[in-house]
């Protein structure tokens, strides 16, 4: 009998168990959380931790494999392909889609916590995965967080002057916000903005960073937060100037260069050289239609992490088995 089939007959508290056993291992395996995190998501001491791990792995939740290098894994091909240096991809099979973005969200602050280091200086962009991630903050050592763009606010979601908030309420971390949305009306209103002692503390900031977690939209409707609040016309200048993806708003190609368009001068964030100049970028994206927006974002060289979900991994691999 397979692990679904098994999975399917269990009902009650032998079900709940099963799931908690599940979550534990998902998170400690999958998410590179440590039992310390895992012990205050659930609400369990260490030893608990430590006991469930042990059944998952005698009860066949967790199968572990040892992966010989001369047989490179699914994350590996798709590493060598993009040319970043690791690449995760999340299993969100059998999930809701905000379910899935939590699994992603998730990953993304295991990254945080494993990469940064004391006096590190990183800096965050917004995106629906990073706010549903809040909630799964890690412990993290002092250290400067650059809020990279502005405010975007959309149905549902958070914004990322609270996440920043969170994280900031660790002991030893500094906090650089930007209280002013993304886009604004006009480029004079945004040269104001950005002439804001605050603002402009934190956009200079950025010229500094070791780490920068970021997410890539695709420039297209349903694929960037940033398409649904500009306007057709931004839209249409976009697309006619070559752009096929975004991070924070600041647009790019399919060679991965930036493309200049007058949304620039209305956008209050990180610039794209900005990114080129950091030495080490976590990138998110998830869903199969922004693959040509990440590969067109790995052509551009600054991602050295890139984190993806189970579907976007699959059209990943086909588009660039397509020789795209």
């Amino acid at each position: 009998m397979s692990h679904d089939e098994r999975m399917e007959r269990r009902t009650g508290p032998d079900r709940e168990r099963w799931l908690l056993l599940a979550d534990v291992a998902r998170a400690y395996y999958l998410d590179d959380l440590s039992k310390v995190d895992i012990a205050a998501r659930f609400d369990l001491s260490r030893f608990q931790v430590a006991k469930l791990l042990k059944q998952a792995r005698d009860q066949g939740v967790v199968s572990i494999e040892i992966r010989d290098p001369r047989r490179p894994s699914r994350d590996d091909d798709l590493a060598r392909l993009l040319g970043v240096e690791r690449v995760q991809v999340v299993d969100v099979t059998g999930t809701t889609e905000t379910e899935g973005a939590e699994r992603v969200g998730t990953a993304v602050m295991g990254a945080l916590r494993h990469t940064l280091r004391s006096r590190m200086t990183v800096g965050i962009s917004w995106s629906r995965t990073m706010d549903l991630a809040a909630k799964f903050l890690p412990d993290l050592p002092p250290c400067t967080i650059v809020q990279l763009a502005g405010a975007l606010q959309v149905p549902g979601s958070g914004t990322l002057p609270q996440v920043i908030s969170n994280l900031g309420s660790s002991p030893g971390i500094r906090t650089l916000p930007i209280h002013a949305p993304l886009v604004v009306d006009g480029a004079a209103t945004a040269r104001d903005l950005m002439r804001q002692p605050e603002i402009a503390q934190a956009l200079e900031r950025a010229d500094d960073l070791d780490l920068a977690v970021v997410a890539i939209g695709a420039w297209q409707a349903g694929e960037s937060s940033v398409w649904e609040k500009v306007s057709p016309a931004d839209r249409d200048e976009a697309a006619a100037a070559g752009a096929v993806g975004e991070i924070s708003g600041r647009l790019f190609d399919v060679e991965g260069s930036h493309v200049a368009t007058a949304l620039d001068d209305r956008l209050i964030g990180v610039r794209f050289d900005q990114l080129v100049r950091t030495p080490r970028v976590v990138a998110v994206a998830h869903g199969p239609g922004r693959a040509a927006a990440v590969v067109a974002a790995a052509r551009a060289g600054f991602v050295t992490h890139l984190i993806v979900d189970s579907t976007l991994a699959e059209a990943l691999a086909d588009l660039l088995d397509d020789g795209s």
